[in-house]
């Protein structure tokens, strides 16, 4: 495995960084690897995508890292909060950063959500455990959240059940909830996936807004490339397990080096150019106990040459802070691209 060099220096700015991390899942039968030295950081209010199609490993990047994945998982590598290990600190001292300094927004809200308890008893709860605030003052705290989320009459909503709100009603309630910490970080995993166009728009300007007033960081997790393009500073581009590609979100969408990347954004929709064909990536996200060798994508790219059936690649800088894992990433930086305009800003 090649380490993915920092996108730059380390800085007192660093708030997360993830190096070598790995996690093999014990099947009985079989040990099957999902992550295969994943290398990311987050800086202090930066917001950073996480994009790939799903298997591709986003989301269990982040589980492994807040230890919630179960006894079968086996998590290898560095994972620091502020400097502060992550990984094998036990569950006493994590769960103080879960929910405290690093929240989690679940792309279903009503499954994440207890269905006996009211929303009022499950925001203090957050509060207590993470503020140490109990009885009114908690109970205020927590209809002021619920106001902050855009939820009206809060002090009624308090009383209500998750069944008796909507999905885009229990996603504040979640993000409500995810607030209750004062976190450092938030991790959106798919937090507009269930929910229509309107309601997925009023759910981003509200994490915007929350953002801008907060000052936290942000790791969206989204298959909506136009989502990440308009709100994400630095973009990671996953699959079977690694990061392909990573760069600042404007380069990425411009001048895509990865033939993965450039495929997922070919499949966009050209909302502002002439009509054209849409392009699909062939076959499907290998299984993890059946990745071919050499480079993962080799089998469904259409610019694989024999040499990339070898190793797995190493990762070449392409420009300044847009990294990529490909044994052709200068040849096809180069080429045309006319699949960036796609995305809708």
């Amino acid at each position: 495995m090649v380490a993915l060099p920092d996108v730059e220096p380390a800085t007192d700015r660093r708030l997360v960084d993830i190096r070598g991390l790995t996690v093999d899942f014990d099947m009985g039968a079989r040990v099957s690897r999902v992550l295969h030295g994943i290398d990311l950081s987050i800086d202090k209010g930066e917001v950073v995508g996480l994009v790939g199609e799903s298997g591709c490993g986003k989301s269990v990047t982040w589980l492994a890292v807040l230890g919630l994945l179960g006894p079968r998982a086996h998590v290898g590598g560095i994972a620091t909060l502020g400097g502060e290990p992550l990984l094998g600190i036990g569950d006493e001292r994590l769960s103080r950063v879960r929910g405290g300094r690093i929240a989690m927004i679940f792309q279903d809200p009503t499954a994440c959500l207890n269905p006996v308890k009211r929303i009022g008893a499950q925001v203090c709860e957050a509060l207590h455990l993470h503020r140490g605030i109990v009885g009114e003052r908690a109970r205020a705290e927590a209809r002021r959240l619920l106001d902050r989320v855009g939820i009206a009459a809060a002090a009624q909503r308090m009383n209500e059940y998750p069944h008796q709100m909507s999905g885009g009603m229990n996603q504040r309630v979640m993000i409500a909830t995810a607030l209750a910490g004062e976190p450092d970080l938030l991790v959106a995993d798919e937090p507009t996936t269930a929910l229509d166009a309107t309601i997925q728009a009023q759910i981003l300007d509200l994490l915007r807004e929350v953002r801008r007033d907060t000052g936290m960081a942000m790791v969206l997790i989204s298959h909506d490339l136009g989502v990440v393009a308009e709100n994400c500073d630095r973009v990671a581009v996953m699959y079977c397990g690694r990061v392909v590609e990573q760069a600042p979100a404007e380069r990425l969408f411009e001048k895509p080096s990865h033939p993965y990347t450039r495929g997922l954004l070919a499949a966009l929709p050209d909302l502002a150019g002439p009509t054209r064909r849409l392009e699909s990536i062939p076959g499907n996200v290998p299984e993890p106990w059946n990745l071919p060798t050499g480079c993962a994508f080799a089998p469904r790219c259409g610019a694989c040459r024999d040499f990339c059936t070898g190793t797995v690649p190493p990762y070449r800088a392409v420009a300044a802070g847009h990294l990529v894992a490909c044994a052709r990433a200068g040849f096809l930086h180069h080429a045309p691209s006319a699949q960036s305009s796609a995305v809708a800003r």
